[in-house]
């Protein structure tokens, strides 16, 4: 089976909100626009950078809804369909499956610490729920408390719709494991943005990323410099991307709040703020926001 449509730089997408904090179909539409003008690969709807963890099944469902309307046909779509119990996620995955997406993902459940067997039932389980749509592993232990073990893999391939691994530990080495175990048909995503160029030599089929889409242009850049050989730039560009990263965490309020911000002075893009308990945008957070800003329109400008 062909897995080029998911080769590529991938954004997480970022939950939209009007003024109320409710969810905002315009503004979710014109976020999928303008990352589809931006030529990424498609987009991870409903994640982490999504802050679904703060969602109900409602709004999540209505964010799919509209990234769906502009983006089916026209990119990669991932959903991530997770929620703390097997029927909530089961449903999100039959929706899912029933707009058209190209895979759903999951990340194992969280809190309680379950063994790999009952994660492997509940992941099939979820899967079962959109039979005719490709399955993601989504491996976050450092959020998520349990990490994707090589047996937990082995058994999870024996499901034909498994078709690869969100990999979002900080150790590069598991990329190659879980490459080597999966063979071909399947694929392995590189998940820390400060990784990137690590992530793909180590043979990462693309990056699922939070940060891609306030600077896509940095990522898709490296992305295409990592495949022509040019490393040196590729780091080089890494390198700046982290220093905007680092820059990004340094304020008081949440990475997302900052990153929406961002987006607002950068491309206009109005997705207003995050969902409590994330802590919103701080009045003293305003230079280092604007400052951030800059440095993603300078190095987007340098390595044009």
């Amino acid at each position: 089976m062909s897995v080029e449509k998911y080769q590529g730089i991938i954004p997480a997408f970022y939950a939209c909100y009007d003024e109320n904090g409710k969810i905002s179909g315009e503004r979710t539409e014109k976020f999928t626009q303008h990352l589809l003008d931006k030529g990424v690969k498609g987009v991870y709807v409903c994640g982490s950078s999504g802050e679904c963890i703060y969602q109900s099944k409602e709004e999540r469902k209505e964010t799919l809804e509209h990234v769906m309307k502009v983006a089916k046909g026209k990119m990669t779509v991932i959903a991530h369909v997770a929620c703390n119990n097997t029927a909530d996620s089961c449903e999100l995955a039959a929706h899912a499956e029933s707009l058209g997406v190209d895979a759903i993902a999951s990340i194992p459940p969280i809190y309680f610490h379950l063994p790999d067997y009952a994660i492997a039932e509940y992941w099939n389980t979820i899967s079962a729920a959109a039979p005719n749509t490709d399955f993601i592993i989504y491996n976050i232990p450092q959020l998520a408390g349990v990490a994707l073990t090589m047996p937990l893999l082995k058994e999870m391939l024996k499901n034909p719709r498994v078709r690869g691994v969100k990999n979002s530990s900080m150790p590069v080495q598991d990329i190659q494991m879980f490459k080597a175990e999966a063979g071909e048909g399947h694929v392995v995503f590189n998940g820390p943005d400060e990784q990137l160029v690590s992530g793909l030599a180590m043979g990462a089929d693309g990056g699922i990323g939070g940060t891609y889409a306030v600077m896509p242009e940095l990522f898709l850049k490296i992305k295409s410099l990592v495949e022509t050989g040019d490393i040196a730039t590729a780091r080089e560009i890494q390198y700046e991307a982290d220093e905007i990263i680092y820059a990004m965490c340094a304020c008081k309020g949440n990475l997302y709040a900052v990153m929406k911000k961002i987006l607002e002075i950068n491309d206009g893009m109005k997705l207003g703020s995050v969902r409590s308990p994330l802590a919103p945008l701080a009045a003293e957070d305003m230079p280092q926001v604007e400052r951030c800003a800059a440095m993603i329109r300078e190095a987007v400008a340098k390595y044009k």
